[in-house]
C-alpha cells in the first residue's frame, strides 16, 4: 500500500502468559514504566488497527508497559529501519520480511531468550529452521504464504482427466487438454518476474532445493532432473509458447479467464478468481511431484526483538507471546488473509479459504535467504532460467546460474 500512517499510544501492556511488569528503570519514564518500540509493515489498510487491537488487550492485563506503534508501507520500511539502526534508534519489536542482516550483526533476542516455550513449540517446524541462524531462531514467522496447484475442472473433466497428484500424471493431464480442448495444458512461468519460485516447486519435488545458510545446490543432479521435466511441457507443446518469457500475473490472469487448465498458484488467486471471474468451476490441490509426495515453497514474514541499550527482553518478549496466543493470533491473521505460521493457528483458523494450503504448511522449503549467495543466485535465475523453455541444455543453464552466484 501507498498510505503510510504512524500511530504513537501510550498503552499499558501485559502478557496473557502472566508476565506482571512492576515498573523498573528499563526504558522507563520518570515512574518507572517501561515504554517499547515498533515499527510494522502495512499489508493492508487495517494492519495498524489489528496491531493496536492486540496493544490495548496487552495493555488492560497489566499497567506498567507502554508501546509506540509506528506503522510504515513496504515502500518505505526497509530504509526506515536502515535510518533507525545507523542512528542507533532501533525499535524494540520489528515486524518486517528478513531478519538474517540484523542477528548476523549481533542485534536480536533469541526465541529462547525472551519467548515462553509454549510460543517456540507452536511454530510449525519448518518455519522455525527457516527462522534459524546457526541452530539459533532469531525471526519469530508472523504469517506465511505457500503454493498449490489450482485445476480447472471443466478443462479437465472436457479432455477426461482428473487432477494429477505425480509429474507423470500431470504430462498425462496436460497433454490431454491441450490436444481436447482450446486451453494449454499447464501455465508455465520462467519470466523473470517469480522464475526462482516456479523452478524452485519443481526442485522440491524432485527431492532438490535450492540449498541452506551454507552451501546452494541450484546445479544438483535432482534439479537437472526437474528441469528437464520442464523443458518437455514446454517442447512438447503442453504449455503455452514462449514459455521462458511468460511472467506469473499475466499467465495467472490468464488461468482466470479459461486459457489453462492447471497452474501453480498462491492463496489470493482465490480473491483474484472471485473478483475476475466468479463463475470459474475450479479447485485446489497438492502440487504434483516425482513420486506423489507433498511439498510446497513456504514465503514468511516475521517478527524479531532487537537487544537494544536498554534490557527489555522480558516486557518483549511478554507481549510477543501474547500476540501469538491463538485468540489473538488466529483474528489478525484471518483478518488479512494470510496463512499461520503456527500449529494452533492452523488448527483453529476460520478462513476456510486458505485450508488447502495450510494443510501444506508442514511440507513447506524455503529460498535459502540467510545464505550471503542467495541474492546473486536468485538474480540469475530470474534472467536465467527461462532459456530451457527455448531449448538450452538445462544442466547447462543450472551450472551457469551456480557459477553466477559465486558457489
Amino acid at each position: 500500500m501507498n498510505r503510510t500512517t504512524k500511530t504513537a499510544t501510550a498503552l499499558v501492556a501485559a502478557s496473557a502468559l502472566g508476565l506482571v511488569a512492576c515498573g523498573n528503570d528499563d526504558g522507563g519514564g520518570d515512574d518507572g514504566d517501561v515504554q517499547l518500540t515498533m515499527l510494522a509493515a502495512s499489508y493492508s489498510d487495517q494492519t495498524g488497527e489489528l496491531w493496536e487491537e492486540v496493544i490495548s488487550g496487552f495493555e488492560e492485563d497489566n499497567p506498567g508497559v507502554t508501546i509506540e506503534l509506528e506503522m510504515q508501507s513496504w515502500e518505505n520500511i526497509n530504509d526506515v529501519i536502515t535510518t533507525r539502526i545507523q542512528g542507533n534508534q532501533a525499535p524494540d519489536i520489528l515486524s518486517i520480511d528478513a531478519f538474517a542482516d540484523y542477528a548476523d550483526d549481533g542485534l536480536l533476542y533469541s526465541a529462547d531468550e525472551i519467548l515462553s516455550d509454549e510460543t517456540v513449540d507452536d511454530f510449525q517446524e519448518t518455519f522455525v529452521e527457516n527462522a534459524s541462524m546457526d541452530g539459533e531462531q532469531y525471526g519469530f514467522p508472523l504469517l506465511a504464504s505457500a503454493r498449490a496447484l489450482f485445476v480447472n475442472d471443466d478443462l479437465l473433466e472436457e479432455a477426461g482427466v482428473e487432477a494429477p497428484s505425480t509429474w507423470d500424471e500431470l504430462y498425462d493431464a496436460a497433454e490431454a487438454v491441450t490436444e481436447e480442448t482450446d486451453a494449454y495444458g499447464y501455465g508455465l512461468p520462467l519470466g523473470s518476474e517469480e522464475a526462482q519460485a516456479e523452478a524452485g516447486l519443481w526442485f522440491f519435488g524432485a527431492g532438490g532445493g535450492y540449498g541452506d545458510e551454507n552451501e546452494l545446490t541450484v546445479d544438483s543432479p535432482e534439479n537437472i532432473e526437474a528441469a528437464e521435466f520442464m523443458q518437455s511441457l514446454a517442447e512438447d507443446g503442453l504449455t503455452q509458447p514462449d514459455a521462458g518469457a511468460t511472467q506469473r500475473t499475466p499467465m495467472l490472469d490468464q488461468f482466470i479467464q479459461g486459457q489453462f487448465g492447471m497452474a501453480m498458484g498462491l492463496p489470493q488467486v482465490i480473491g483474484m478468481i472471485e473478483e475476475r471471474n466468479p463463475d470459474l468451476n475450479y479447485s485446489i490441490h497438492d502440487i504434483p511431484t516425482q513420486d506423489g509426495e507433498q511439498v510446497t515453497l513456504g514465503v514468511a514474514d516475521h517478527l524479531m526483538a532487537f537487544r537494544n541499550d536498554e534490557d527489555k527482553g522480558e516486557e518483549i518478549g511478554a507481549f510477543i507471546d501474547h500476540f501469538y496466543q491463538p485468540e489473538n493470533y488466529v483474528e489478525f491473521i484471518d483478518a488479512e488473509g494470510f496463512l499461520p505460521s503456527t500449529v494452533s493457528g492452523a488448527e483453529q483458523t476460520e478462513n476456510e479459504d486458505v485450508a488447502p494450503f495450510a494443510d501444506l504448511l508442514p511440507e513447506a522449503q524455503f529460498y535459502p535467504s540467510v545464505n550471503p549467495a542467495w541474492a546473486d543466485a536468485q538474480a540469475a535465475i530470474q534472467a536465467q532460467m527461462g532459456r530451457i523453455a527455448s531449448g538450452d541444455d538445462p544442466a547447462d543453464v543450472l551450472a551457469e546460474i551456480q557459477a553466477e552466484a559465486g558457489e
